[in-house]
């Protein structure tokens, strides 16, 4: 499939430097078209790819949506690899990261919190009077997994803590590929299926220990977990959000 990739230097780097990693496969071997100097490895970097997806008309739709996928997938194993080899910065760590890319993330932590405070009565954590980004540094640190997923017909994940994270196998940017149905087996779905009415009532639901699925097919077990509605501004359901508590791979 025909593609284009190349990597563009930030961080004052000479005009027009450039890796091109498409000639560079090509070529067997990857080369500046500038000479770089000691300290690359600390430069931040740009890199864009662009595909070709040919179609017929008829498949246009189902093409675009396995495009979609795609591209996700390998935003999501780039950002990994990224992640992986960077060098360590002071104040550039996973969580100023989830922060970076997820401007919305300050508030929505505060709505979960304040949902959790309406409708259980207690708090989802003890220093119940931090706010902003603090508080969602306690929540992307919290020890157990929570997720939110998109009050739909078909929910989708949305946002995860760094446990949450762990626990799905996935990455920050590839949530949106898991649907709340997918981590669950037949009976765990029957179960949560059998909860809806009461969590639409009163606005949670205690759920019994058991096994679920990451989103790499591996078995799961949680010790119990908690299920409630996340109630924006405007006194609308946002989304849904769960807490897996104690959890491990089987």
């Amino acid at each position: 499939m025909p593609s284009s990739r190349m990597v563009h230097q930030l961080d004052g780097a000479p005009a027009g430097r450039t890796l091109d990693l498409a000639s560079s496969l090509e070529a067997g071997s990857t080369t500046l078209q500038a000479s770089g100097g000691a300290d690359d490895c600390n430069l931040r970097s740009v890199l864009t790819i662009a595909f070709q997806f040919p179609y017929e008309m008829h498949l246009q739709d189902s093409v675009a949506t396995m495009a979609r996928q795609y591209v996700r997938s390998i935003v999501s194993a780039v950002q990994r690899v990224s992640m992986a080899i960077s060098p360590s910065r002071s104040g550039l760590n996973a969580e100023h990261k989830i922060i970076s890319g997820f401007p919305e993330a300050a508030t929505l932590a505060r709505w979960i919190c304040q949902s959790y405070r309406f409708h259980l009565g207690v708090e989802l954590f003890r220093q119940a009077d931090e706010a902003g980004e603090s508080l969602l540094r306690m929540l992307w640190d919290h020890e157990d997994a929570i997720l939110c997923c998109s009050f739909k017909e078909k929910p989708v994940f949305t946002f995860a803590n760094e446990m949450g994270i762990n626990m799905l196998e996935t990455s920050f940017v590839a949530l949106q590929d898991l649907s709340l149905d997918k981590i669950f087996d037949e009976a765990g779905r029957k179960a949560l299926y059998s909860e809806i009415p009461k969590l639409m009532e009163q606005g949670f639901v205690y759920l019994p220990g058991g096994v679920c699925l990451s989103g790499m097919g591996r078995h799961v077990s949680f010790e119990n977990a908690v299920a409630w509605k996340v109630v924006g501004e405007d006194n609308n359901v946002h989304c849904l959000a769960f807490c897996f508590v104690n959890w491990s791979f089987v």
